[in-house]
């Protein structure tokens, strides 16, 4: 197999799994892979002819692009060398190209507890703001999924997501039953139609309304945080992690939910140990 018909083959895979804006992503690495390679067999490219390659295309690029590229380049490998079973070792995972394009070392997240949370919630001064925090901090609702909600999109106890992160057409979100009344109160209380907006406004505003909710605490937060949040709580609550990461987070990789959870400490390990097997 050479390097065009391993592409042709990555794409039909891509239109099937990844969302439309992770597909471009990939547009035009994959044109400049066929382009410089395209008969090449599969299984002669080095990590040499990789290295080469990358340099080629972004030579001069910022540190985060050239990691995305290489990245994709690496994702490409894999999933060929799984999808036909080659017996041949990923080029990208070589020592010094690893280390050419090596991703730094991740800052750990500052997780917000509960107590601050809940008094940041109860600080907002309207309805809709409290309602933006809540379905972030207690359903795991990005912000710009918040925001896009409509009236139709609610559903008792359930949220449709469309054109979610995935890519899917549509996810399902869920809710506690007083979160739930108070959307279905503020939902009537604005005599809103189907089509509105539940939130008619932009992601800016409610970064402001954040900023200065977290200012009070001399803290400087952002709308993820919140989300973030979300999933640590369950974690430490004892809630699984497969329903933190699918249900919740609606996440397609375990890996990429445990990126939420905070550190465990060894005062929390102390009490997990003796919540599993007495003291």
């Amino acid at each position: 197999m050479n390097v065009l018909e391993a592409i042709i083959i990555f794409r039909d895979h891509q239109v099937s799994t990844l969302k439309r804006s992770t597909r471009q992503s990939y547009d035009y690495l994959l044109v400049k892979l066929q382009q410089c390679l395209a008969d090449r067999p599969l299984n002669s490219i080095s990590a040499d002819d990789v290295s080469k390659f990358l340099e080629s295309i972004v030579g001069c690029a910022s540190k985060s692009t050239r990691r995305l590229r290489y990245a994709q380049v690496k994702a490409f490998f894999n999933y060929m060398i799984d999808r036909c079973e080659l017996d041949i070792k990923n080029p990208c995972a070589y020592p010094l190209l690893s280390k050419q394009f090596k991703t730094p070392k991740q800052i750990p997240k500052r997780i917000l507890d509960k107590e601050l949370v809940d008094e940041l919630i109860y600080k907002t001064s309207s309805s809709r703001d409290r309602l933006i925090l809540e379905l972030q901090a207690r359903c795991g609702l990005r912000v710009g999924e918040v925001l896009n909600l409509t009236v139709a999109d609610v559903a008792d106890r359930k949220l449709i997501i469309r054109e979610p992160k995935s890519g899917k057409d549509t996810e399902i979100a869920f809710m506690p039953e007083q979160i739930a009344r108070r959307l279905g109160e503020y939902i009537s209380s604005k005599s809103l139609r189907p089509d509105d907006r539940l939130f008619p406004i932009c992601y800016s505003t409610v970064r402001s309304l954040i900023k200065k909710l977290g200012a009070q605490f001399n803290m400087n937060i952002s709308p993820h945080d919140f989300r973030r949040h979300s999933a640590t709580f369950a974690s430490r609550n004892g809630v699984p992690l497969e329903i933190i990461s699918k249900v919740l987070l609606r996440h397609h990789d375990l890996k990429t939910t445990q990126v939420y959870l905070g550190k465990v400490t060894d005062s929390e390990a102390i009490r997990w140990m003796d919540t599993l097997h007495g003291k």
